[in-house]
């Protein structure tokens, strides 16, 4: 606890010098803006736009299929082109509203408040819920409901995940340089939904400019407090977030709220602010585009919508063909094979390397060397596990603690007989899922 760290991890790589110095620019989108109705866990969002509509910027054009979903809005103002499905970054066929751009950007109206003090919960819940806010980290987990725990007394801390443990991936530096007020603004609404509870900013200390910023903004606050964790990935695991700034543990069948904490990703403390004090429902976000691939790598506000590719022309293209193309960061984001998808509310990073050493690399048998051990921030042992995924034993798999792999890729990393580990534990785990839900 006193180094404010976790068991295991590892240190690649970062790559976080091509993008981490150039300030955020806007990004314009193009003719054709695609709003997929699954930009979230839980049942799809329902259009409730038809084809031929003139629609605003922040108009809603589609809502909430149910608890666990969020409504969708337009980022452009414009006319709705079609109703169909599209491919998603995923490569999936999703349903879609698509919006052709009049390039006017006539919004709706937004209503920005002065003070949010005499808000109450239930009111500040519905206004994040109404503004379509969901886990911006990656999850897409609607946040009114992590903002809705069964008893908020029992909440003693909200924790801003600042870490940005994922290698390349600078949106989360840049968002706290740029617009710091937003982040902490944001964190001190939402501790106004729980009353026992105090704010920590979690922060990398491979950061200290955002830390000695961030302490300056709350050094009167005696509810809010900055903690430099020791950088190593997966820093920014919830988990291993949680153990780290407060000694408490929870496994895969546990919520943070069962050990009186809630988490938050930067960008999503900051899209509560925007909807609570300035009326504005989530229709942007920040996206890294960087890699050795790409000609000037930085971080772009993009409005939701726009596909991959414009985002890419912003950053000045390819500045050579590049071997691999990754959704998200080197640890735990996928392989892309189509720039013409749209980005989403969960878009974090488009990432561009020139030679793709994974495919180049050639497994071999284990050495039983332990070293994935080691670094397994989950404590379990992952050659075992991959041996009984590829074998698909799933007693044997369950018996070993396999659902508490939280996939973060360190095993993979540094195994010397460059087993693929995390991907055959991934692939059991979604089997074992699937079967829970059926």
């Amino acid at each position: 606890m006193a180094k404010l760290t976790f068991v295991g991890g590892i240190h690649p790589y970062d790559g976080k010098d091509l993008s981490k110095d150039r300030p955020i620019a806007d990004v314009l989108p193009g003719n054709e803006l695609v709003y997929p109705l699954s930009q979230h866990i839980g049942a799809p969002a329902k259009p409730i736009v038809a084809k031929g509509d003139r629609v605003l910027m922040g108009q809603k054009i589609a809502e909430s299929g149910g608890f666990v979903s969020a409504p969708i809005y337009a980022s452009v103002s414009g006319t709705v082109k079609t109703l169909e499905a599209r491919r998603v970054v995923t490569g999936d066929q999703v349903m879609s509203i698509v919006v052709e751009n009049d390039g006017q950007y006539e919004d709706v109206g937004f209503r920005p408040r002065e003070d949010a003090k005499d808000l109450s919960r239930e009111e500040i819940v519905d206004i994040i819920k109404e503004a379509g806010i969901v886990g911006m980290g990656g999850a897409g987990f609607p946040t009114h409901v992590k903002l809705s725990p069964k008893e908020p007394e029992k909440i003693d801390y909200v924790i801003a995940n600042c870490a940005e443990c994922e290698p390349y991936l600078t949106s989360d530096y840049r968002r706290m340089l740029e617009e710091p007020e937003k982040l902490v603004g944001g964190l001190r609404i939402a501790l106004q939904l729980f009353p026992n509870a105090t704010g920590i900013l979690a922060v990398e200390d491979n950061k200290p400019d955002c830390v000695s910023l961030l302490r300056g903004l709350v050094k009167d606050d005696p509810k809010i407090s900055v903690k430099a964790l020791k950088t190593k990935y997966p820093q920014g695991g919830e988990r291993q977030l949680i153990y780290a700034t407060t000694g408490r543990r929870i496994n895969s069948t546990m919520l943070p709220a069962d050990v009186g904490c809630v988490v938050n990703n930067v960008d999503t403390i900051v899209a509560v602010y925007r909807a609570v004090m300035e009326g504005r429902p989530l229709i942007e976000r920040i996206v890294t585009v960087t890699g050795d691939a790409v000609a000037v790598p930085q971080n772009f506000r993009v409005k939701i919508g726009t596909s991959y590719s414009q985002v890419l022309e912003a950053a000045g293209g390819f500045k050579s063909t590049p071997e691999k193309i990754i959704c998200g960061g080197p640890m735990m984001g996928f392989g892309m094979f189509d720039l013409n998808v749209p980005t989403t509310k969960t878009s974090t990073a488009l990432l561009a390397l020139s030679k793709d050493e994974v495919s180049a690399m050639e497994p071999g048998p284990c050495i039983n060397c332990g070293r994935c051990v080691e670094v397994c921030p989950g404590r379990v042992i992952p050659s075992r596990l991959a041996d009984y995924a590829e074998r698909f034993d799933e007693e044997a798999f369950l018996a070993n603690y396999g659902m508490e792999c939280c996939e973060c890729g360190c095993c993979s990393f540094i195994c010397p007989a460059k087993r693929p580990l995390t991907q055959q534990i991934k692939s059991m785990r979604k089997i074992l899922l699937a079967k829970k839900k059926k």
